[in-house]
């Protein structure tokens, strides 16, 4: 007779019961302990091809995880039970699956309710997470009809965005965001042949844009560090400081590093400065692969010491909002406090940048964040407070003839809204605030 673990052991083997175990640890993990949703799959070790729907799934279940909400709140009438462990995650990722993903009900439901069983505090409610999607797939289409279109957005982000951007755009916006993007590469060289050889294209601002990626790792060219991975408007703000050939330049709060290897590609000595030894040590390795290199430091920029540089790349912390579409997590992890917050350690750092620029230096400032406070509101307040900075002007050439992406004082402002596409999946870019600052001395 086999024992409880044994049969535990067994039961995973059902086919795609691993994966969905995994997207419901992610989206618990998310919900429940504040983890990132990329970090919960550190350390994986299922098959790439289960690895890929446990994301998908995960992915799904945050970027839709409103509507979702919505619906399973109408078919609980008492609400969420109460001590039932990951019921919540596994109810969500079978809705996901359910709604919005080309999988069969029966399969979603199934492995849902064999999840809940196998878990201690769960398995009492297993009947009820099988009457719950049961019902989400007998009346999907009319309760997903009944939806408004910002059911995804949390409310109070949303507002933010209409009474900034207005009604339009901000619906634009969270159109975007509610469709998987596609993969954006920043190449070392010959765009063109890379986008020839991948099956992409190479958008006006010269990221190349992958539309159906697969692993990364697997991709012609990783080995060889032909490329590395980097949204299209996060490569934009080290554009800004022009040619740096030669140059040494503080890329500062540098991690994951795709700025720092735009930089040393382009000729730069680049001294690499974060407070996080561990995302530090990606850096490293990234650079490693690429075959480039740069000095890293790990150190708080607030008490950061060294000789002038001739520029700096200032990617200040920040709420992160504009890269929701890519890190959907982040709409449901931050509040308005986390605004206010990580503002004020904006304008602290900027405060710090005289002291480490030559006199006729530049600085570009830049954070992926939608919300005035962290980007033109916080440069208009610095340059008001200093005035030893001057605004340098942002033009369309530069940054691939996006006219729509260059603010009226000269600043950049990248939505994800911009770049349309007739497939969705290849539109948008993040959301992304940058200025460039003359310093005088």
């Amino acid at each position: 007779m086999p024992t409880r673990r044994g049969a535990a052991a067994a039961r995973l083997e059902a086919p795609g019961l691993a994966a969905r175990a995994l997207a419901v640890k992610a989206v618990d993990g998310v919900l429940g302990q504040d983890i990132a949703l990329e970090d919960a799959f550190e350390g994986a070790s299922l098959e790439p091809r289960d690895l890929a729907l446990a994301r998908m799934i995960a992915g799904v279940s945050m970027r839709r995880y409103g509507s979702i909400g919505t619906i399973l709140d109408s078919l609980l009438a008492r609400g969420m039970p109460r001590k039932s462990g990951p019921l919540e995650a596994i109810l969500i990722t079978a809705a996901a699956q359910i709604l919005f993903l080309d999988v069969p009900d029966h399969a979603a439901v199934d492995l849902a309710v064999r999840l809940a069983r196998q878990d201690d505090r769960a398995q009492a409610f297993s009947g009820l997470a099988n009457a719950v999607l049961r019902k989400v797939s007998a009346s999907k289409e009319e309760r997903l009809a009944a939806l408004p279109a910002e059911a995804d957005t949390p409310a109070w982000l949303f507002e933010r965005w209409r009474r900034h951007y207005g009604e339009a755009t901000a619906q634009a916006i969270i159109a975007v965001q509610r469709v998987e993007p596609a993969l954006d590469l920043t190449v070392k060289a010959d765009a063109a042949g890379w986008a020839a050889r991948l099956g992409g294209r190479v958008l006006p601002t010269e990221s190349l844009r992958l539309s159906h990626a697969g692993p990364i790792r697997a991709l012609e060219g990783y080995e060889e560090g032909a490329w590395w991975v980097q949204d299209a408007a996060a490569a934009l703000p080290a554009r800004l400081l022009g040619t740096v050939e030669g140059l040494r330049v503080a890329d500062l709060c540098a991690a994951p590093g795709g700025k720092t290897a735009q930089l040393a590609a382009a000729g730069a000595r680049v001294t690499a400065v974060d407070r996080s030894e561990a995302r530090l040590q990606r850096l490293t390795e990234n650079l490693k692969r690429l075959d480039l290199s740069a000095e890293v430091v790990v150190s708080d920029v607030l008490a950061w010491k060294a000789e002038p540089f001739d520029a700096i790349l200032l990617d200040a912390p920040c709420s992160a909002t504009g890269t929701i579409r890519r890190h959907p997590d982040v709409a449901w992890s931050k509040s308005a406090h986390d605004i206010g917050a990580v503002a004020d350690l904006q304008r602290r750092m900027l405060s710090r940048m005289a002291g480490l620029l030559k006199p006729g230096g530049l600085l570009v400032y830049c954070t992926c964040s939608l919300e005035a406070e962290e980007g033109e509101q916080q440069i208009a307040q610095f340059l008001e407070r200093n005035d030893r900075f001057r605004l340098e002007p942002v033009t369309a050439a530069e940054i691939g003839g996006l006219e729509g992406a260059v603010t009226p004082e000269g600043a950049l402002r990248t939505l994800p809204s911009l770049l349309p596409d007739e497939d969705p999946a290849m539109a948008g870019m993040d959301g992304f605030f940058a200025a460039r600052l003359r310093y005088l001395g």
